[in-house]
């Protein structure tokens, strides 16, 4: 299976499943060169460099200065280099980026001040428009980084099940359902009354709160399959997602 086929929620059990997810991938690989590491590595970083970029922002770099430097540490950790000293031991995801981000920042960031810039190879697209706009409407705070990179680690997961669920709604032709329940899965104050969106939907009121509980489920089990490829078992997936939901609504 490769890492885009684990995007899924997996039909199989979840011992079976969690020995494809990309985190365990990359630690179980062996050797950090691996077609199999990389590619999993890859899906990751493709989808958590957000959190990076905010953090680096913190640290009072330029937008330039972060997003060249959020580059730079992705191809560093795509080459490789970082991964020579991997272990099943190692923890989570999460924890293992920020601490491999903060020693690059610290061993780097003088030679890379020193290149000319543009000199460095693309390893992934950056929208770094869409990120520093993330970046500026976050609240103004001074804690420690580290902290609010946890906060938008969280805000970014979040945000990338959402899009999956999304997807899976309009692609099963219920596009103006996902519109309506989409309200429910967050609490959102907004959300209209169920007899409301009865009416709106032409649904009995038992229908729409089987509808939202549908949705909800659906939403748990995607929130929990793209937590399983940040660490490195599945009796760490709960404890997991109670932590970032304390970090998302502080």
């Amino acid at each position: 299976m490769s890492p885009d086929e684990s995007e899924r929620t997996p039909s199989c059990g979840r011992q079976e499943w969690f020995a494809t997810t990309h985190w365990s991938v990359v630690l179980a690989a062996g050797d950090p060169a691996s077609q199999r590491a990389k590619e999993a590595l890859e899906v990751l970083c493709r989808a958590y460099w957000r959190p990076l970029y905010s953090f680096i922002r913190r640290l009072k770099h330029s937008p330039t200065d972060a997003q060249d430097l959020t580059q730079a540490f992705l191809a560093n950790l795509l080459t490789g280099k970082s991964l020579n000293h991997l272990s099943p031991e190692r923890g989570r995801f999460r924890s293992w980026l920020l601490a491999s981000l903060k020693y690059f920042l610290a061993d780097e960031w003088d030679k890379i001040r020193a290149e000319k810039r543009g000199g460095r190879a693309t390893i992934i697209s950056l929208d770094a428009q869409q990120a520093e706009q993330g970046y500026a409407i976050e609240p103004k705070d001074e804690r420690d980084p580290a902290v609010l990179f946890e906060r938008r680690w969280a805000l970014t997961l979040l945000e990338r099940v959402l899009g999956k669920l999304e997807a899976e709604m309009i692609r099963a032709g219920s596009e103006t359902q996902w519109r309506d329940l989409k309200y429910y899965l967050l609490d959102d104050e907004d959300a209209p009354a169920y007899a409301e969106l009865a009416a709106r939907l032409s649904l009995s009121l038992s229908g729409v709160k089987m509808s939202v509980s549908r949705l909800r489920q659906r939403f748990g089990e995607l929130l929990r399959a793209e937590i399983a490829n940040t660490v490195t078992d599945a009796g760490e997936v709960e404890e997991e997602l109670r932590y970032l939901l304390t970090r998302a609504y502080w």
